[in-house]
């Protein structure tokens, strides 16, 4: 039996992963629950499962949490995330925290030779330098939970990396696809939440519209399977059916298909190299989708992915401000505080007021990281 180590098991990714151990009670069991704020939603969790170990975001939340439950082991913060990732009877850790919090905890991880399951782009995106550097040193494969980066990693199985032409990452365009860049004035955050064919959290639901989504999608891939980024395509696709596509040397494509349920990459990475039954995802039916569309993307249409395709390039600490001005930017979009093309705007301005440092070590990743953070909240040049 594999025992899991569930950071950010309250979020999308979390709980579908939950899912998943739910149904293969006899392959996994939950050794470690990570969660943020959310008492009320963790609450049936921690009973249900009963992990040896429960981490939250901070000592309010910790002190909460012990006044509701006799528990021997809560533990809070980056350091609990870490603590948890290390834990001798740890198997496989499952990263599903948003932002770069999980950074610290998979490089640990990798150090301590777990096997990683991760769902936290912002991890690779912010430091993958760093990331995949580590996981070489120590013979540690990551296994991608993304849909796109599984579907990758699926189609690459029996091949030759040294064969791989182009990476082809598919885009459904998220809830704003069929609007123009002056339709996009003054669209509300219900309006980007209604996502036409995923049911994702609130952050990776607005990165879907605006495509910045899609752009950390290109420079996760750079370094999950070291493809240069001229190499790396990406194509709208409204079914969301094909979840990527690696086109080989001699120009044969391989693709993985499936329904857009993200249970089927997370349970690929809990049983990788096996698979097991999923009866409650439904089966992909071609003939009741009977056509699939693909279109050329718009680079003018959505600059995030322009930004984040130019920031992939230029290397250094330019992807770590990427992600922390994104995060931050949709943040305040759903707060109410900005509009929703302001999210690309403080992005871009972020970008244009940064140094770029080549080769940043942890320290500085999460100096700039706060730094840029504070200067897209407080509009600050």
């Amino acid at each position: 039996m594999k025992q899991i180590a569930l950071l950010g098991a309250t979020g999308s990714i979390g709980v579908q992963t939950l899912d998943v151990i739910r149904l293969h009670p006899d392959e996994f069991s939950v050794y470690a629950l990570a969660f943020g704020r959310n008492i009320e939603k963790a609450l049936p969790l921690i009973q249900e499962f009963q992990p040896k170990m429960i981490v939250v975001q901070d000592e309010e939340t910790k002190e909460k949490l012990s006044k509701q439950i006799d528990h021997n082991l809560i533990l809070s913060g980056r350091g609990g995330l870490v603590e948890a990732s290390v834990a001798d009877p740890v198997d496989v850790v499952v990263n599903a925290v948003m932002g770069s919090i999980g950074l610290p905890a998979t490089l640990k991880a990798i150090e301590a030779k777990k096997i990683i399951a991760i769902a936290n782009k912002e991890t690779l995106v912010t430091a993958g330098h760093l990331v995949m550097s580590e996981a070489k040193k120590h013979g540690v494969e990551l296994l991608p939970v993304d849909s796109e980066h599984s579907a990758i990693y699926q189609s690459l199985n029996g091949e030759k990396k040294s064969d791989i032409h182009k990476l082809i990452i598919t885009a459904s365009g998220g809830s704003f696809r069929d609007k123009t860049r002056e339709e996009l004035v003054g669209v509300t955050v219900k309006d980007a939440l209604n996502h036409p064919n995923w049911s994702m959290g609130a952050k990776i639901t607005i990165d879907s519209a605006s495509m910045m989504n899609k752009g950390l999608e290109v420079i996760e891939a750079h370094w999950l399977f070291d493809v240069p980024y001229d190499r790396i395509h990406v194509i709208l696709h409204r079914e969301s059916v094909i979840h990527s596509m690696v086109e080989y040397v001699d120009r044969s494509v391989m693709a993985q298909l499936g329904t857009p349920d993200m249970k089927v990459p997370i349970q690929y990475a809990l049983t990788y190299p096996d698979r097991l039954d999923l009866p409650m995802t439904k089966q992909l039916d071609l003939e009741e989708i009977a056509t699939l569309h693909f279109e050329k993307m718009d680079m003018e249409r959505f600059p995030c992915l322009r930004m984040a395709y130019e920031a992939g390039r230029a290397g250094g600490s330019m992807t770590t401000v990427l992600n922390a001005a994104n995060e931050e930017a949709v943040q305040l979009f759903l707060e109410g505080k900005i509009s929703f093309l302001d999210i690309e705007r403080r992005i871009e301005q972020a970008l244009e007021n940064h140094e770029r440092i080549h080769n940043p070590d942890l320290s500085t990743i999460l100096s700039i990281d706060e730094e840029t953070r504070n200067r897209v909240r407080f509009h600050l040049n």
